[in-house]
């Protein structure tokens, strides 16, 4: 008996280091095809520029301190660089798009890791005119931890528990929430992972993540969708 129990220790042992094998070599696989689909998604990027009439630049430097400020963006900057920079017109709109990158404090730690970092995707059309600042988020823990600003209520109590609501103007921006625009944004499913940020003359969104011609198309599509739903006289208004 006592044999029968060292040769299960010994046969549980054996699979338990295969387990960790098998895992080390599925993740190594993964990471392997996540790294193929995100490089030629950014191949196809000056490709599909060019096809569009489009301009892009692989690192285009400066040209993201603008948007400091902007949604993942610092709060300032200096000289900061859009990757994968895009720009040109879309559905009759301006636009701009490009990755912003930085080292994450807490990420590449441990001896002999190779440090990434982390790629912030920000998209943006323009607007008729000028606005004031408008910010529709989704709730999260760090909005109480950090961010301290008042959220501005609508009095629909779906909306309200879903958005965090956060203006300069309130008036312009119940102008802007409309009964249609407040119903667009509780049942397009890309409003769920698409934050949006009206600053100036722009609508933006973003998310973490690299950029790829179906991303491209995909935001600024929900961009002009979510423009599209704005009545005129919001603008006039403004």
């Amino acid at each position: 008996m006592e044999q029968l129990g060292l040769i299960l220790l010994k046969v549980l042992f054996f699979a338990a280091i295969a387990g960790v094998f098998f895992f080390v070599i599925r993740s190594f696989v993964r990471s392997s095809k996540e790294d193929k689909r995100i490089r030629e998604g950014w191949a196809a990027l000056p490709r599909l520029a060019a096809e569009r009439g489009w301009t892009y630049e692989q690192r285009a430097r400066g040209r993201a301190t603008e948007y400091c400020g902007i949604g993942p963006m610092p709060g300032s900057g200096d000289n900061l660089s859009a990757w994968h920079y895009v720009t040109g017109e879309f559905r009759g709109r301006s636009f701009v798009c490009f990755e912003h990158r930085y080292n994450s404090p807490i990420s590449g730690n441990q001896p002999g890791d190779r440090k990434r970092p982390t790629i912030e995707s920000l998209f943006m059309v323009s607007t008729p005119r000028s606005v004031p600042s408008v910010e529709i988020l989704r709730p999260s823990m760090m909005n109480v931890v950090v961010d301290r600003r008042d959220k501005m209520q609508l009095g629909v109590s779906a909306f309200d528990d879903t958005y965090r609501v956060v203006t300069q103007d309130e008036d312009f921006t119940r102008s802007l929430l409309s009964d249609d625009m407040m119903s667009f944004l509780l049942t397009d499913p890309r409003a769920k992972k698409s934050p949006l940020q009206l600053r100036r003359a722009e609508l933006f969104t973003w998310y973490t993540g690299t950029l790829s011609p179906s991303s491209l198309d995909d935001q600024l599509n929900y961009l002009c969708d979510v423009l599209d739903r704005i009545p005129e006289r919001t603008w006039t208004a403004a």
